[in-house]
């Protein structure tokens, strides 16, 4: 009987009444924080702390280093010989290789050696480091991508371009003719001068005309005098001839007269 009523009074935990009270109506009242007073807001915002920004690594602050390679010996060899032509060299033309084929550039390179111009390939990175430092830094915007070098110890600029009529993968960029740098259009206008013995055989007659001119000028002096000369003497001779005529009839008619 005790166990009976125990167990009906004390109930076994996680037990759920059959029925529950729902509380309907308002909700309970929340006390609402209060807006802060504006002269407070203004110390506020006065007396915040601003922390300081962390000063930068030291690593950061120093430049950086580049690593620069030192020059091979092949590079050097390169740069020696490339030193060497635009000395001795009055034309050195530069031109692209848009991926000349190798028989058409033995034939190519077979044309230019009748004029004794020659073919020389020379890496960019050599090339470059060379005419920045040089007075042929103008040079250096025609040197991107293939390049190909054609040198020649007299301006042979016409013989130049007729054998690169037949090979239109070698496009000519510029030259430096005469320590003149000349674009395309500019080594086509020189192509078109007279040779260098035309020039000197019109020089030659102009001279020669030149003192022809002199000689005749000094001589038409004294030859001009003479005629005068001759002129008076004659014209002298003339009036004596006729004085004389015109006192022979005077005596003449006063004979006759008497």
């Amino acid at each position: 009987m005790a166990a009976t009523l125990c167990g009906r009074l004390f109930q076994k935990s996680g037990w759920l009444p059959l029925s529950q009270s729902v509380r309907h109506g308002s909700k309970a009242v929340t006390r609402h924080r209060k807006p802060m007073h504006f002269l407070k807001q203004k110390l506020m915002a006065v007396t915040e702390y601003i922390p300081s920004t962390p000063a930068a690594p030291p690593s950061a602050l120093a430049p950086r280093v580049r690593k620069t390679e030192e020059e091979g010996p092949l590079a050097a060899l390169f740069r020696k010989d490339l030193e060497n032509l635009f000395k001795e060299c009055k034309m050195i033309a530069v031109v692209q290789n848009n991926s000349i084929i190798a028989e058409d550039l033995m034939v190519l390179k077979h044309k230019l050696k009748k004029h004794n111009i020659s073919v020389r390939f020379f890496p960019n990175q050599v090339t470059k480091s060379f005419i920045s430092n040089s007075i042929y830094s103008n040079m250096l915007p025609l040197f991107a991508g293939q390049t190909v070098i054609f040198v020649s110890k007299e301006p042979k600029v016409k013989e130049m371009l007729q054998a690169l009529k037949n090979s239109p993968q070698m496009v000519l960029l510029g030259a430096c003719i005469e320590n003149t740098l000349l674009s395309y259009k500019g080594i086509i206008s020189y192509s078109k001068l007279p040779s260098m013995t035309t020039i000197q055989g019109e020089i030659v007659g102009g001279l020669t005309v030149m003192t022809s001119r002199t000689v005749s000028m000094l001589r038409h002096h004294p030859a001009h005098l003479c005629a005068l000369l001759q002129q008076y003497v004659k014209q002298q001779g003339s009036v004596d001839a006729a004085d004389a005529v015109s006192d022979k009839d005077t005596s003449t008619i006063q004979q006759a007269a008497a």
